[in-house]
């Protein structure tokens, strides 16, 4: 009898449904097929998850492929990430990248090390040595975690990132959501300032310099300001935060009333053309003493050609440049700003650094590559372009659980990375995240300094475009500094116990 009353509710439960999609007016798909319709949506829902796991291939997935992924959780979980049987990519497809190895590598006794640890790369540059700062700074780490805010990333996300940089020793930007208390525990902090000034505003919305400089004097941690022009996301796009996310957590962290729309405008209020950001750069730096630097995605280069031509001429101007490629990063945007606006990181690059080059000023600039460069290979190519330093994304990101399901912008994040839920947040513990994190950077770091060994270099800022070649056609290899125009300019070395923590200048 119970197996007849649980068909029959099993029966009416269809019948409902069917006169429901019937009658509805919305989707012409459920009024057509009742039913049976909803499949097709089911399947839309999971389709991504069936393509990541059973359909797609190791190299097919975008915008980081199976094979990367595994080799960043590998690698995040301290576990073995080398790959068997050979190479499964095409090297002959163009722009392909070969990085030349040394006839004779650099051998273990002849390797130097930072404080004889294997996986510790300090910054050849000071940051803000150049412009005369009083609170110069080397950064400990060539390889870094890039700006991503808190409320865009959850709480436990976000202190697992920064206890990952402090275990690490890399700093982490806090991205334009402002300096939060997630961002406090321990590692050194780079505070973005984006168009909307969270955290460094008045009542009224406006930049408050003094609420700046009193966050500065209360946080030995912050130890540079940046400036964001526009990322590779959504470039000269603003956004808002609709009142319902705003928390109070986030409306501490932004200065913003709770509850309230927080609105970040697509260009900023304090400066409209190079001359004014110059001025606004050194207004933030002598009142901080801090370097300060400026991020940009790169499309016209008129406004780079005045920020050099200023610079030589005034002395004045950015202690560090962030470029950011148009491949996107962890800000949803819509589509055509994803796919279509700004320069990929190599063209965007190649074209501000050549200006600077040309000017004879590159070397007042420390200089920052992001856009999918967490991996060793792109991290030597960027140095080999000019980094002085890489910053990583999305490549943190799956370092602490993210398993790209793409979708940041729902809140919906299934790992509780990217999401302000308090449940999906729950299933992210923090201290063991923050170890892979740290795991990460650290194995990052040990195998780039491994390439440069390999190169026959001490460290991988004295990559050179001569020793990377592109596949320019089948069966041509073109060396990258005749593909670029340029070959960068080398930076001092005098060996790494030089560069250990500490020496600022």
């Amino acid at each position: 009898m119970t197996t007849w009353w649980i068909l029959g509710a099993v029966a009416l439960l269809v019948l409902l449904i069917a006169l429901h999609d019937l009658l509805q007016k919305r989707h012409a798909v459920l009024r057509i097929y009742p039913v049976i319709g909803h499949f097709r949506y089911l399947i839309e829902a999971i389709g991504p998850e069936l393509r990541q796991y059973i359909v797609a291939d190791d190299k097919e997935e975008t915008p980081f492929n199976r094979s990367e992924r595994s080799w960043v959780y590998a690698t995040s979980k301290g576990q073995n990430n080398y790959f068997g049987f050979g190479t499964t990519e095409l090297q002959y497809t163009t722009g392909y990248p070969i990085i030349k190895n040394r006839g004779l590598a650099l051998g273990e006794h002849q390797a130097e090390y930072a404080n004889g640890e294997k996986d510790v790369v300090p910054c050849l540059k000071v940051m803000g040595a150049a412009h005369g700062r009083r609170r110069p700074w080397r950064p400990r780490s060539v390889v870094n975690i890039s700006g991503m805010s808190f409320g865009a990333l959850g709480r436990n996300a976000t202190r697992a990132l920064n206890k990952g940089a402090r275990l690490a020793g890399c700093y982490h930007n806090t991205g334009e959501g402002g300096f939060s208390a997630h961002h406090q525990m321990g590692a050194e902090v780079i505070w973005q300032l984006g168009t909307g000034y969270f955290g460094a505003r008045d009542e009224d919305g406006n930049f408050s310099l003094d609420r700046l400089a009193d966050t500065v004097a209360a946080n030995d941690c912050i130890r540079a300001i940046e400036i964001k022009l526009s990322q590779g996301a959504k470039p000269g796009k603003g956004g808002v935060l609709p009142g319902a996310k705003v928390v109070a957590e986030i409306a501490a962290a932004r200065g913003v009333p709770e509850g309230t729309d927080c609105i970040s405008p697509n260009t900023h209020r304090e400066f409209s053309d190079p001359a004014g950001m110059l001025e606004f750069i050194e207004k933030i730096a002598a009142r901080t003493g801090l370097p300060v630097g400026v991020k940009a995605a790169i499309g016209e280069t008129i406004f780079w050609d005045e920020v050099a031509r200023l610079m030589r001429e005034t002395g004045k101007g950015p202690d560090y440049i962030q470029i950011d490629g148009g491949e996107g990063g962890t800000g949803a945007a819509p589509l055509t700003y994803a796919d279509h606006v700004s320069l990929p990181f190599k063209l965007g690059f190649q074209r501000v650094y050549r200006i600077f080059l040309e000017a004879g000023i590159v070397d007042r600039v420390v200089w920052i590559g992001s856009g999918k460069l967490g991996f060793p290979d792109r991290a030597a190519t960027a140095m080999a372009m000019g980094c002085d330093l890489i910053a990583v994304g999305r490549e943190a990101m799956m370092s602490v659980g993210c398993i790209q399901s793409r979708s940041c912008h729902t809140g919906h994040c299934p790992t509780g990375v990217a999401t302000m839920d308090p449940w999906r947040q729950r299933g992210l513990d923090v201290d063991g995240k923050a170890l892979r994190a740290a795991t990460y950077i650290r194995g990052f770091r040990r195998e780039l300094l491994s390439l440069a060994h390999t190169a026959g270099y001490q460290h991988p800022g004295q990559f050179t475009g001569a020793d990377i070649e592109l596949s320019t056609g089948v069966n041509q290899f073109t060396p990258l500094d005749e593909v670029l125009g340029y070959c960068k300019q080398p930076v001092a070395f005098d060996g790494m116990a030089g560069l250990l923590p500490g020496k600022d200048s």
